[in-house]
């Protein structure tokens, strides 16, 4: 099984990038992927620290968007019945609603973002892999403006608001991170 929690990172970023999308250009979207790819993974790592905790999310499942998506007013419900719409929105079911929070928090807060960088290179969970989140801590300008509404912080609240504080008390600077 799997530890990387490549699954739950991709939906929870795909989820991210269709609730507040780029701009037009292919440019921007590509901008915005990685940035909510970064900011999910850091986010991730950090609520599963160990390989443990990563398999045993994804062993049972992180729990979907359904709450993400009715907090923004997302309509990812279409029709029940509809065989295409099951296959079409099965990735939602990997959502991670606490890591999504977290990576808007990340998103929203550059000081934030940092420390949980850095938290992270101080942990065993990125021992040897290459890691670098620069769009994440210092994102320059065609970052920002790509993600006007994915760093937007009065948009972003909602959702960063759900497990703010889990993120600060799993931050704090005398909590090893162990779930």
């Amino acid at each position: 099984m799997p530890s990387d929690l490549s699954p739950l990172i991709a939906a929870t970023s795909q989820w991210l990038t269709q609730a507040y999308p780029p701009g037009s250009s292919a440019l921007d979207a590509a901008l915005v992927d990685v940035q909510a790819r970064q900011a999910v993974t850091v986010a991730a790592w950090l609520r599963y620290p160990t390989p443990m905790d990563a398999a045993l999310v994804l062993m049972a499942g992180p729990g979907g968007s359904a709450r993400l998506d009715w907090i923004t007013g997302v309509d990812a419900a279409g029709d029940p019945t509809a065989t295409d719409d099951l296959e079409q929105h099965a990735w939602r079911t990997w959502v991670d609603e606490v890591v999504a929070s977290w990576a808007a928090c990340l998103l929203t807060d550059p000081v934030l973002a940092a420390t949980a960088v850095t938290a992270l290179a101080e942990s065993d969970r990125t021992d040897g892999v290459p890691t670098e989140f620069r769009r994440l801590v210092s994102p320059g300008e065609g970052d920002l403006r790509a993600a006007a509404l994915l760093r937007h912080p009065d948009l972003l609240a909602p959702v960063a608001e759900l497990h703010h504080t889990g993120l600060l008390d799993r931050l704090k600077p005398d909590d090893a991170l162990t779930a």
